[in-house]
């Protein structure tokens, strides 16, 4: 390992205006470290894709750090965050303190009264003086100031050991930004606390619905018996929530978010120098303090098996796990290299060729995860209906016991290591790629040489180390979580505190804000692609072929794209998916799957109702290799009748699981919603017509495949050595495509949709059909969904969310149609608890019967999509596959261009004529999930006629 590190030397450097800062040989990203005086590490990269740098600021504290009787905390803290300041978001910072004073010494005396009566007396005087406190505050002024200038994907993440705040901002913005996050990171406000601390609730509530975190969390609990690990959720204990402390949070703050705890992460268009000056000048002044001591937490040794039950209404799976040392430490990097033994992206795992190739099981996948303090590896299985879990884990372990016997090839680990480096190579070309491996490194503690120098260490292990490893890890001291179907008893039903909506002040702006958007910062110009320039195009006799080049690395792409699919025929896509688990005459499925990982080629099946995609991705000097293999997979195809009779079972079990499964019947029910009993997703091939056909059905449609029509897609350096091999493997022969099978796409004329599951939460998502796509809207279909109803500023998030906290999740979407001649859909979405959702239903009526009109909010609004355009540069296989987009719109051209100016000449009087006229008159179906017992028939009645529908009506099935 010591002979790794040496090749990744640190070396000092001091830029031109005396600031030291540290590079690493063979970097070929020339990441550049610096470390302020108040001891703020700043990890800088160029990348020039695009005038635009993406940020992050990872601090180094998470929910690990919560004190005991406060948990939740740092989490409610980074909501707290995006409040503003004294700065940011008070129209008069005297007279909001005093009440903000007062609010924090009441929720005090709430936290430590027991007597329920006057907790609620209590509670009732926190609200009354938070409504004189909300005339003085500004809401979402932070997200305003950040959207003004252009930034996209702002957001922030809490866990173990890490708060993240996230956003991508033009390059030109940068001086802007900075100014905006140094006044947030000097101080915290908990401004609206009381309306927030119901979202958090809110969130809290979604993620009991969430069957996964659910397992998780027990799987934690059994793992982690005294660490926080497992003893403090993220989310928090729910009478933590409700009995918050504001003082608690401003200490937290005062200890954690200090220079020296927190990192600023910038990669983009930027330069060193004159970026460092900036973030020197800004966040230079925060001064150091000392992190408050933490004692190590030390688990026993896991003795025997810890076995755990849990239940929900989804399909039953198993989880075992056996716990790790921390990231880094050669224990957990071994565990990562045995975890892709097992499973390597679906590809030649022991658990993908074994049980998921063979159809043993429904799925069975492993993993490793490592934490600062610990970690674990976990097997996650799902068994077939006639399985038992206790069957399922006894799977699962033997195949582990073939991993300790070493019964896995010599060529694995070179494989493993070799598809490590190549993802690597991936995820760091691209901006967001690289600094989210900066910060993670940061959080992780890791010197950026140990993170360049990793693939070296892995490369470094020898099949034997980690057979030793395997027989001294998987012992029988492992932890077993058993999910099974059944009624959750664990679920908490809260109840509506009685939170009086809070007044918003839309108009009103701070002064900080008003020199933030007044402040020039000079013009990022757009550029608009000329795909003729871009793409080169020839032809292979009768087959187009498009190349890109690639400027990056050394990875190449190829697409096979066919013009037809499951409208022209609906046997091809289950076709697609037989595929995977045939072999030829001269490989088994397994040695095809092993074939393919050798090389470091994942060949891809996608099929969509107008198109097959073949896709091959790997190093380029193997590309062809990889094209060969799937052409003789295609055309040598051997049928298995007792493969299909396996696959047959395994898709209709597959189909039952999904209708156990809350985010798919949602999905579902709003698409029934949407397009009725006619709809493409519920015409499928039945049981009957499943149970009835013969493999060669199937296969015969896959080894025609290249017989049809079909264009290339290079993506890559050497386009005319492609083109001279690629010839050599293309039939010639052109078969004539079937006609499509058109689909009703009906009126939505006032339905209601209602599926009884049993949840916390009651989901409503209302579906309304509009006129058909204009592509002359586009630019108002944009500041419509980020003035109104998108985005943490527009005017839905603010009333449903910080005015009256009713939803942690509520939105109104315009989405374009992707084809001419079809309609538009406009789509509304609650997720609320049972007794809010009339007075959301009514919230959400009441702004949508007239757009809002908050000039500054639109003007704002107006100005950010025009900056993120600007600043915006399509590369890559975008420029190709956004082409194969605008044509299904008869478009050849960059078409931002046309949005751009549609936008620039864009009045309110403009907006509110285009909602009028196009989304005013549109009547709506909805689709509602949820508790039967729960449901507010009165909110329901507002809206339309209730139809109750199974999961048979549903899912066709």
């Amino acid at each position: 390992m010591n002979t790794t590190l040496e090749a990744y030397a640190e070396i000092q450097h001091t830029d031109k205006d005396n600031y030291p800062c540290i590079t690493v040989t063979n970097d070929e990203n020339h990441v550049r470290i610096y470390t302020l005086k108040n001891g703020l590490k700043v990890f800088l990269a160029q990348n020039f894709d695009a005038p635009r740098i993406q940020t992050y600021i990872p601090v180094r504290t998470g929910s690990n750090n919560d004190p005991a009787d406060n948990t939740g905390l740092a989490h409610y803290l980074e909501h707290m965050m995006f409040k503003g300041t004294s700065k940011i978001g008070s129209a008069n910072w005297k007279k909001e303190e005093a009440l903000l004073t007062e609010i924090s010494d009441l929720f005090e005396q709430h936290k430590i009264t027991s007597d329920a009566d006057a907790k609620r007396e209590i509670y009732k005087k926190i609200d009354e003086i938070s409504q004189e406190a909300s005339h003085y505050a500004i809401a979402n002024e932070y997200d305003k100031a950040i959207s003004s200038l252009g930034a996209s994907g702002t957001n922030a993440h809490t866990w173990f050991d890490e708060t993240v705040y996230k956003n991508n901002i033009p390059s030109n913005e940068l001086e802007k930004w900075l100014k905006i996050e140094k006044e947030r990171f000097s101080e915290i406000v908990l401004r609206l606390f009381h309306t927030e601390l119901e979202s958090v609730y809110e969130e809290f509530n979604r993620a009991q619905d969430n069957d996964s975190r659910l397992v998780n969390y027990e799987l934690m609990n059994a793992l982690f018996p005294t660490h926080p690990n497992g003893q403090q959720t993220t989310l928090g204990n729910p009478e933590h929530l409700k009995n918050p402390s504001m003082k608690a949070i401003h200490k937290y703050f005062d200890e954690y978010y200090v220079p020296n705890n927190y990192a600023m992460v910038l990669v983009g268009d930027l330069n060193f120098e004159k970026t460092i000056l900036l973030i020197d000048k800004y966040f230079g002044s925060i001064p150091y303090r000392e992190l408050p001591k933490k004692s190590l937490i030390k688990e026993k040794p896991i003795e025997g098996i810890v076995e755990r039950t849990v239940k929900s209404p989804t399909t039953p799976r198993l989880q075992i796990a056996w716990r790790t040392d921390s990231y880094g430490t050669r224990e957990a990097m071994l565990a990562d290299i045995v975890a892709y033994i097992m499973s390597n992206r679906g590809e030649a795992g022991i658990l993908d060729l074994n049980i998921n190739q063979t159809q043993k099981m429904l799925w069975a996948q492993a993993y490793s995860l490592g934490l600062k303090e610990y970690g674990y590896f976990s097997v996650v299985a799902v068994p077939k209906e006639n399985q038992t879990l206790l069957q399922a884990r006894k799977m699962i372990l033997e195949q582990i016991d073939l991993l300790k016997k070493g019964d896995f090839p010599d060529w694995m680990l070179p494989a493993i290591v070799n598809d490590f480096k190549v993802q690597r190579l991936k995820s760091l070309e691209t901006a967001d790629g690289l600094a989210t491996n900066l910060y993670e490194t940061y959080i992780r503690n890791k010197s950026w040489k140990e993170e360049l120098a990793e693939m070296d260490v892995y490369a470094s292990f020898t099949k034997e180390e980690v057979v030793e490893f395997a027989n001294d890890f998987f012992t029988e001291n492992y932890v077993v979580i058993n999910k099974e179907k059944g009624i959750n008893d664990k679920l908490l039903r809260v109840e509506n505190p009685g939170i009086t909506p809070i007044k918003i002040n839309r108009d009103a702006q701070s002064d900080f804000l008003i020199n933030i958007i007044n402040e020039e910062s000079g013009d990022v110009k757009p550029e608009f692609i000329d795909y003729e320039k871009e793409i080169h195009t020839d032809f292979v006799k009768d087959k187009k072929v498009s190349f890109v080049k690639n400027k990056y690395n050394d990875i190449a792409q190829v697409h096979f794209i066919f013009p037809f699919g499951s409208d022209h025929d609906r046997k091809i896509g289950l076709a697609t998916q037989l595929l995977q688990y045939l072999g030829t005459d001269r490989y088994s499925p397994e040695e095809l799957k092993e074939e393919f990982f050798k090389i470091g080629i994942t060949c891809d099946f996608k099929t969509s109702p107008d198109q097959i995609l073949i896709s091959l991705n790997g190093l380029e000097e193997n590309i062809m290799e990889g094209v060969a293999l799937m052409q003789h997979w295609l055309e040598c195809i051997k049928p298995d009748e007792d493969i299909y009779r396996q696959f047959v079972e395994t898709v209709l079990e597959n189909r039952e699981a999904a209708k156990k499964d809350k985010n798919r019947i949602m999905t579902v029910l709003v698409n029934y919603a949407k397009f009725g009993k006619e709809s493409r997703q519920l015409d499928f091939l039945s049981k009957e017509e499943l149970e009835d056909a013969d493999v060669k059905s199937f296969t015969e449609k896959i080894a025609d495949l290249m017989k049809y029509p079909f264009q290339l897609f290079f993506y890559g350096k050497n386009f005319n050595q492609f083109k001279n091999e690629v010839v050599l493997g293309i039939d010639f022969k052109s078969k004539e495509i079937p006609a499509p099978k058109k689909y009703p796409e009906p009126e939505t004329v006032g339905n209601v949709f209602f599926t009884d599951y049993d949840m916390v939460q009651m989901e409503l998502s209302k579906i309304g059909k509009g006129k058909s796509v204009d592509i002359n809207n586009l630019g108002k279909i944009n500041v419509f969904n980020e003035y109104f109803g998108r985005g943490l500023s527009s005017i839905v998030f603010q009333e449903m969310r910080e005015s009256k906290s009713l939803a942690y999740s509520a939105y109104v979407s315009y989405a374009s149609n992707s084809k001419l001649n079809h309609p538009d859909y406009v789509s509304t979405y609650i997720g609320t608890q049972p007794d809010k959702l009339q007075i959301a239903v009514d919230t959400l009526d009441e702004l949508m019967h007239e757009l809002p009109e908050v000039p500054s909010q639109f003007e704002n609004a107006k100005n950010a999509a025009l900056k993120q355009i600007a600043s915006t540069r399509i590369t890559r296989t975008n420029i190709f596959f956004n082409t194969l987009k605008l044509q299904k719109l008869g478009v050849s051209h960059d078409y931002r261009k046309d949005i751009y100016d549609q936008i620039k000449n864009l009045s309110f009087d403009d907006l509110k004529s285009f909602y009028n006229e196009t989304i005013k008159p549109i009547t709506f179906n909805a689709a509602i999930i949820g508790k039967r017992e729960n449901l507010n028939t009165e909110a329901v009645a507002q809206i339309g006629e209730l139809k109750e529908v199974s999961l048979e009506d549903i899912f066709g099935y």
